[in-house]
């Protein structure tokens, strides 16, 4: 792979997914000295991600600086009634920060931003992130290709991770695309010389999520990430740096709590059988136990037959063990073609257990999509079949909120921190996108999953979770080595516009950070969707495969 340098920025924002200053303590010292000194040198400390605290919500807040209420995304999902689609940049709708420089006559680069596909016009150069599809559109038009031919290579997503690739195949593809970040974002400088960057690393939360009890692989990893930081810094030489983080991730030491399954139980949600697929998580959890008895009766054989594990049992096994998600399980199974040789291992009624999904149409609440972090209420007039007449739609909500605030997990420990109308906590004109009710499970240590089980409550799928408090670091003229307290991520846009001088959008929620001094604020055009490049891509299952396989879509 061949490399450009030379150009400069005046502001650079780098941001670093899932970084944290608890994520940094548990890394082997000397893994990001670039990192480190950036924290050392500036203004720092903890920033605190929105609700809900995951990619596709967070990183247009940061870029927007408003709430999901003003921007309208809240997961990785749009839903139209019952179905829904993968969101992209379509649906955010409010200008992203290079937009809003654009009209004030900078010119930005910005690579791998998540929900960035397609890119509207503006000033400068844009390649995107997460949920565009692998060959995506950029902005201008023919840059993909020009990039690929100038640096080598350049890829969205990591081709090693479902084709049955070993661990050190995987690792070394994230380590090949923290790369391409860098080397694409140097070639932009370079050729844009703009006034404003903003590259984004991915691949620190991903690793993470795939090896959550591995050492090596996210040593490796947030490694060549300073590794692209410190590349990044001697060759565009930028004046003001500010690194950031959209959430937190540690340990999941609670329980796994499923809502529509309690839903179930209790009225609220209304089941199906017969789903597509079992849930895979529950059939590993399963033949893990049998595997440890040394027994695994099938019908040819009467239970307590001593016999080995088969090549299923090992793989449904080996994957639980290593904390793969159910969609990750049917992966690897269905790659090797032992998805229905899984399912003549379990008994049939847990099968059948694993098949229930929520009839959403007949259901008066439930839980959507566990990203959301929300029950929705199915309400006449506003969804396709509602069944909850409006006209109890405030005496039903409460009745939810007041069963979920009171709820404890088998161990006694409440299950929430807070169970709140979506108006306690979403503001704009897009607050009835959101689910009705938020909830905020209990120091994130609870794992919400909008899966139907036979219990509400079981051992969480994921070994690692989202946190709320990610982190900010700015380094630059006048702006002293001290600690930054109360910083929100919705103070990121504001902070970055003020630094360039240009006036801060009156729409906009936060505000500049105490160490920056804050410019007018200005009225910025209404967000009409801008004029988008030209694509007639369609990312939707491409993209809803690899957030599958992430755990990220149940």
């Amino acid at each position: 792979m061949s490399d450009s340098s030379g150009g400069s920025v005046d502001t650079l924002v780098v941001g670093v997914d899932a970084l944290s200053h608890d994520v940094l303590s548990h890394l082997p010292e000397g893994t990001t000295p670039t990192i480190d000194s950036v924290i050392a040198e500036g203004a720092s400390g903890p920033l605190r991600a929105q609700l809900p605290p995951w990619t596709p919500s967070t990183w247009p807040s940061i870029y927007t600086g408003v709430n999901p209420g003003e921007h309208g995304v809240y997961g990785f999902l749009r839903f139209e009634g019952y179905d829904w689609e993968i969101v992209d940049g379509t649906d955010v709708r409010e200008h992203a920060l290079w937009e809003l420089l654009s009209q004030e006559g900078h010119r930005s680069v910005v690579v791998n931003v998540p929900v960035t596909h397609p890119p509207a016009a503006f000033d400068g150069a844009l390649v995107p992130g997460y949920t565009a599809p692998e060959d995506p559109t950029c902005h201008p038009a023919g840059l993909l290709e020009e990039i690929r031919e100038t640096i080598g290579e350049y890829r969205l997503y990591n081709t090693q991770l479902t084709e049955g690739a070993t661990r050190e195949e995987r690792i070394d593809g994230y380590e090949e695309l923290t790369r391409m970040r860098g080397a694409a974002f140097r070639y932009l400088v370079e050729r844009e010389k703009p006034s404003f960057g903003f590259v984004q690393f991915q691949q620190s939360d991903t690793v993470l999520h795939e090896f959550p009890d591995d050492e090596v692989a996210p040593r490796r990893v947030y490694s060549a990430i300073d590794d692209e930081i410190e590349r990044i810094l001697d060759d565009c030489d930028p004046t003001n740096v500010v690194l950031v983080s959209d959430h937190g991730i540690g340990p999941c030491d609670g329980v796994e709590f499923r809502p529509n399954t309690l839903f179930r139980d209790r009225g609220i949600v209304k089941t199906a059988a017969n789903a597509v697929k079992p849930s895979w998580s529950q059939l590993a959890t399963e033949t893990l136990r049998k595997g440890e008895a040394g027994q695994s009766p099938t019908d040819d054989e009467p239970s307590g037959t001593e016999r080995s594990p088969s090549l299923a049992e090992r793989t449904l096994s080996t994957a639980a063990s290593l904390g793969l998600t159910s969609q990750r399980i049917g992966a690897v199974l269905k790659t090797f073609h032992l998805d229905e040789a899984a399912l003549r291992l379990v008994p049939a009624d847990l099968v059948q257990a694993g098949a229930e999904h929520v009839d959403f149409a007949n259901s008066r609440g439930y839980m959507r999509d566990r990203i959301e972090m929300g029950i929705r209420i199915n309400v006449v007039g506003r969804e396709p079949s509602g069944v909850v007449d409006p006209s109890d739609y405030e005496e039903f909500r409460s009745e939810l909120i007041d069963v979920l605030d009171g709820l404890h997990s088998p161990d006694g420990d409440p299950v929430f921190d807070a169970v709140l109308p979506r108006e306690d906590v979403f503001t704009g004109p897009y607050v009835e996108d959101a689910p009705d009710i938020v909830t905020v499970p209990a120091s994130f240590d609870v794992f919400l999953s909008a899966s139907v089980l036979e219990d509400p409550f079981g051992t969480p799928r994921e070994a690692w979770n989202h946190k709320l408090n990610g982190i900010v670091a700015i380094t630059g003229p006048g702006i002293p080595a001290s600690d930054l307290n109360g910083a929100h991520m919705l103070d990121v846009a504001p902070s970055v516009l003020s630094l360039l001088g240009a006036p801060v959008s009156d729409r906009m929620d936060g505000s500049a950070l105490p160490v920056i001094e804050e410019t007018d604020r200005a009225t910025y055009p209404d967000y009409e969707g801008g004029e988008l490049a030209s694509t007639g891509d369609d990312p939707g299952a491409e993209v809803a495969e690899r957030l599958s396989n992430l755990g990220y879509l149940e």
